[in-house]
């Protein structure tokens, strides 16, 4: 029970298995630590040359959060403790955690995420790929990294890219908290439950007809089926009433024109959007300005290469102080008075945007060179 990630097991009527793999740092909020990148990893990959296991399930110990993302804690203590560049323990986690990403996205076997409670960051990363995203009433979905110095990795800059109306921009950019209703709509979601369902999902896999045909559609059809009787687990939806507004505060032509709309949100009479305003008013100047320019140059990128840009960026991001002071200010002195390099996004040099994206490796050494 100590271990950072909980494997089991249990033999279906088929005889078949449905392999559980638990994030196991509760007290934590299940973030994402280096040893759990690799322990999932390894063990989704033993599970998938394994021909009896039918079906991979992914949850978080407890009942508070999925994933509250990556492990920036302890990423900030060893960037404190060695100052090479390009960092090897930003090298080496973010290299890993992208890696299991890309297994994630790529997978062979029905993989169900059951993402109750808090999901974000590294946690949306581990969510978002999966074959079946399984939400509760319960979930609560962010990508806050603007709030910290980085901006949205683990894949952001793929699936946000696949939002409707300029949505996953706006939640880049303003670190905004959604749920599972507002999941759906930006297609991060297929499938919402009540979150006591949990015991009829494990049955429900347990009785299912494992056959050997295309089990991705028995997984389909059995939390379709769950998802009929739970006609109340839909909370209202934040985003549907607001979609063409988000659009039009995104759709403005600059950064300058979107922090204006923005700042005039931030004193309207919507609540939700005044909030999501006020997260990119507090949020670091530098990470805004990165984003914008991801969003620009990811537009047609495949999954690999946003992955091997988002490598580049993550290094570099560690490189500057940023990141660092992000963390301190948040998660370690908790005072949330972080102090930017630049104040505004004014005080920014296009040449500094530019520079988070050169790479430190050449194109056949980077670490990511054989995704595909």
């Amino acid at each position: 029970m100590d271990s950072p990630v909980l494997f089991d097991s249990f033999t279906t009527a088929s005889g078949h298995r449905i392999a559980l793999a638990t994030l196991n740092a509760e007290k934590s909020l299940n973030a994402l630590s280096h040893d759990m990148v690799g322990l999932l990893a390894n063990q989704l990959a033993r599970w998938q040359r394994d021909p009896l296991v039918a079906c991979v399930v992914l949850r978080g110990a407890g009942d508070k959060a999925f994933c509250a993302g990556g492990d920036v804690r302890a990423l900030r203590e060893a960037l404190l403790q060695d100052t090479r560049y390009p960092s090897p323990a930003a090298q080496s986690f973010f290299t890993d955690e992208y890696r299991l990403d890309y297994a994630i996205h790529t997978y062979p076997k029905p993989l169900i995420v059951w993402g109750n409670g808090i999901v974000m960051g590294g946690g949306l990363g581990l969510l978002a790929g999966a074959s079946h995203r399984v939400l509760t009433e319960r979930t609560r979905i962010a990508m806050p990294e603007i709030a910290i110095g980085l901006y949205p990795d683990v894949a952001g800059s793929w699936f946000l890219q696949r939002m409707p109306a300029r949505l996953g921009l706006f939640l880049g950019l303003t670190g905004a908290a959604i749920n599972a209703h507002d999941a759906l709509i930006a297609n991060l979601a297929d499938c919402v439950l009540d979150h006591a369902s949990w015991p009829k999902l494990l049955d429900a896999l347990h009785h299912a007809s494992w056959d050997g045909g295309d089990d991705f559609a028995t997984v389909s059809a059995l939390l379709d089926s769950l998802e009929d009787a739970c006609p109340h687990a839909l909370p209202d939806s934040h985003i549907a009433p607001r979609l063409i507004a988000i659009h039009q505060l995104m759709n403005r032509g600059s950064l300058t024109a979107v922090a204006d709309a923005l700042q005039q949100a931030h004193g309207g009479s919507d609540a939700w959007l005044a909030g999501a305003a006020s997260g990119f008013a507090a949020g670091c100047p530098m990470s805004a300005a990165v984003t914008w320019e991801i969003f620009r140059r990811a537009r047609h990128l495949s999954l690999a290469e946003a992955l091997r840009m988002e490598l580049v960026l993550s290094v570099n991001f560690c490189a500057r102080p940023d990141f660092r002071e992000g963390v301190r200010a948040l998660l370690v002195d908790k005072d949330r008075q972080p102090q930017w390099s630049s104040q505004s996004l004014a005080d920014i040099d296009p040449a500094a945007i530019a520079a988070h994206f050169t790479s430190p490796w050449a194109r056949d050494a980077h670490p990511l060179a054989d995704l595909l």
